[in-house]
C-alpha cells in the first residue's frame, strides 16, 4: 500500500468513533416520579401527568424518559430512590407527599424538584415562601389545612349523634402530624371528644380500627401513603364495624369507603406536569410559585351509607361531585 493511501485510511478510521458518536441519539430529558405507595393505588394519578406532558409535546419514550419508581408505603425507600434518582443524572423529580419531597430535598440542592400533595410547604420547611420558593423546589400544596373542619362537618350531616371521632394518623408523616393538630383543633370547636391512634406499621392498621368497635361514633383518617396502600382493608374492617368514616381523596371512596372530600388528584397531577414542562424549557424552581388546589370534590357511596343504615341528606347529595351507588 502506498504511504499516501495508508495515511487517508488511517485517518478515516481515527475519524470514524467520532462520527458513530455524532450519530446517536442524545440523551432524552428525563424525569424522576417517586410515589409513595403503588402503581396500582396511584395509576390515575400517573396518567394524569403522562398525558398532560402528551399535550405539552413530552411522548414518553421519545421526547422524553420517565423513571418510575415506587416506594409502596415504606419510608426507607424514599432515601433509596433519591440516591438512584441522583446516580441517573434527572433532570426533573416530581414528588408525592410530604415523605418524598423531604426525602428528595434532602438528597439534592440541585436537580429541580416539583412535588404535589404536600400539607404545608412553608410550615414543614420544604420552600421558604409559595409566592417565592427558594432553590430548587416548588410544587403544588393540597391544602389539608383548610378542608379538616368541613370534612368534620360532613361527618355531622350524616352521622346521627356525632360525639365521639377517632383519629388514625401516622406520627412518622410530618405533613400527618400537622393535620392532626388542625383536626384536634377543628374537633374541640365542634365539642367532639377525639381518640387518637397512632399507626406506624401496615400491620398495625387492623387492630387498632378493631380497639374502636362500639366506642366511637365515627373515623377520620389523615392523609398517609400507609393508609392509601391499605385502603380496601381499611374500609372492609370499618364497614365490618358499621363505623362511618371521612377520608381526604375519592380513591377511598370508590374502593367502598363513605364519604371523601378534599383536592382532585388528577387535577394537582396535571398541574405538576405544567411544572415540570417549564422546567424542563429552562425556568428555575424558584421562579414558578407555589400553587394551592383550586378544584374539590365530594363524593359519596350510597351502597356503602346503605350497608352502615345511614341517610345521606339530600342536600349533600345535590351538591356532590361524584354519587357511587
Amino acid at each position: 500500500m502506498r504511504r499516501r493511501e495508508f495515511i487517508g485510511l488511517l485517518g478515516s478510521a481515527a475519524a470514524f468513533p467520532f462520527a458513530a458518536r455524532a450519530q446517536q441519539p442524545s440523551k432524552l430529558p428525563t424525569i424522576g416520579f417517586v410515589g409513595s405507595g403503588t402503581p396500582s393505588t396511584y395509576a390515575p394519578w400517573v396518567a394524569a401527568f403522562v398525558q398532560r406532558l402528551h399535550e405539552l409535546g413530552w411522548i414518553k419514550d421519545r421526547t422524553v424518559a420517565i423513571e418510575v419508581r415506587w416506594a409502596e408505603g415504606r419510608r426507607e425507600r424514599y432515601a433509596e430512590i433519591a440516591a438512584e434518582f441522583i446516580r441517573l443524572k434527572i433532570d426533573a423529580i416530581l414528588a408525592i407527599g410530604t415523605p418524598a419531597t423531604l426525602a428528595v430535598k434532602q438528597a439534592t440542592s440541585v436537580v429541580p424538584i416539583v412535588f404535589v400533595a404536600v400539607n404545608d410547604p412553608v410550615a414543614l420547611g420544604v420552600v421558604g415562601s409559595l409566592a417565592r420558593p427558594d432553590g430548587n423546589v416548588t410544587g403544588l400544596s393540597n391544602q389539608q389545612h383548610d378542608v379538616v373542619g368541613k370534612r368534620l362537618e360532613l361527618l355531622r350531616e350524616v352521622v346521627p349523634a356525632f360525639h365521639r371521632l377517632a383519629i388514625l394518623w401516622n406520627p412518622l408523616n410530618t405533613g400527618g402530624v400537622l393535620e392532626m393538630k388542625d383536626i384536634q383543633t377543628a374537633a374541640s370547636t365542634m365539642g367532639l371528644d377525639i381518640i387518637p391512634l397512632e399507626i406506624r406499621l401496615a400491620e398495625e392498621i387492623e387492630p387498632a380500627l378493631e380497639s374502636l368497635n362500639n366506642r366511637v361514633d365515627a373515623l377520620y383518617l389523615a392523609s398517609d401513603p400507609l393508609f392509601n396502600s391499605n385502603r380496601i382493608r381499611i374500609n372492609t374492617v370499618v364497614v365490618q364495624l358499621r363505623l362511618p368514616t371521612v377520608y381526604t381523596f375519592r380513591e377511598y371512596v370508590e374502593a367502598g369507603g363513605l364519604v371523601s372530600y378534599g383536592a382532585n388528584f388528577p387535577a394537582l397531577f396535571r398541574r405538576g406536569a405544567d411544572f415540570v414542562d417549564k422546567i424542563l424549557r429552562g425556568t428555575k424552581p424558584a421562579d414558578i410559585p407555589v400553587e394551592q388546589p383550586t378544584k374539590f370534590d365530594l363524593v359519596i357511596n350510597l351502597t356503602t351509607a346503605k350497608t352502615l343504615g345511614l341517610m345521606i341528606p339530600d342536600k349533600l347529595l345535590a351538591v356532590a361531585d361524584d354519587v357511587i351507588e
